[in-house]
């Protein structure tokens, strides 16, 4: 089955929050035709169906399942609490959505095995739910998880070693290279686990990557992250899905570069 390529809304948050349906059709213009919703519970009904307006589906998204309250982009914890599984897989149902993944747990809960224990258990009881409603649960990573190391594998082999095996995983290409991880190798450990990638590049430069957002991200071809061996070594590979942290230039333009390299990878 070929690969879908999709992008990662998060991707366009400002113009998203700002203009829902002009953003979708924005996306759709530039040749996407599925998007990876995230914060999707409060605006499933109109997001649905802006999506059917504009040709597009959203086979994927991302949501909370593993943590009581929201945890913001740079790994810091807030006090907002999140959805209930039920209110996520619901809205999940009403935009047609196949797979829930889970954006990232805190930097602070991937520091002993008990935590990750902890952490696989909340995503294995999510599945449960989720299957009652036919969708599927996954994770995807930051760099912590892979930074986070226990005797030869990394924090995320960890994880996944202990997932129920309906739980898959969404690996980010970009923050596997920020944690000094051999992407095409961590993918092959992974076996068919992966489903997902989010296809995200960046020069790596020291100074660009000391804050967050980074400012070393570039469009799918054009930096230092092997983003096509990764994927070659993806041997269940079912989602390409471009995102940026931060683009210091035209996003719109940036993501339809992300998708041409992928078209382009595809047509050989």
């Amino acid at each position: 089955m070929p690969v879908l390529t999709s992008v990662q809304l998060f991707t366009v948050n400002h113009a998203l929050e700002a203009d829902l349906d002009g953003t979708l059709a924005a996306i759709a213009a530039r040749g996407f035709t599925a998007v990876e919703p995230y914060d999707f519970v409060r605006r499933a009904e109109p997001l649905a169906a802006s999506l059917t307006a504009h040709g597009l589906t959203a086979p994927t998204g991302h949501a909370f399942l593993a943590s009581e309250s929201f945890v913001n982009p740079d790994g810091s914890g807030s006090t907002v609490a999140v959805p209930s599984p039920e209110m996520v897989f619901a809205a999940a149902q009403t935009l047609g959505m196949g797979t829930v993944i889970d954006p990232y747990t805190a930097p602070d809960r991937w520091t002993t095995v008990e935590q990750i224990e902890q952490t696989a258990k909340l995503l294995n009881a999510a599945a449960e739910i989720g299957a009652a409603h036919g969708i599927r649960v996954g994770y995807h990573n930051h760099a912590h998880e892979l930074e986070a190391r226990f005797d030869d594998i990394t924090g995320l082999e960890l994880l996944a070693s202990l997932l129920d095996y309906r739980v898959v995983l969404e690996v980010d290409l970009y923050w596997a290279a920020r944690a000094g991880v051999d992407s095409p190798t961590l993918l092959r450990s992974l076996a068919d686990r992966v489903v997902a990638v989010h296809v995200k590049d960046g020069t790596l430069d020291p100074e660009a990557i000391t804050a967050y957002p980074p400012a070393d991200q570039v469009p799918a071809g054009q930096g230092s992250v092997p983003l096509a061996e990764a994927m070659d070594a993806a041997s269940a590979l079912e989602f390409a899905v471009v995102e940026f942290d931060f683009f210091d230039g035209d996003i719109f333009e940036a993501i339809e570069a992300s998708r041409l390299f992928l078209d382009e990878r595809a047509a050989h």
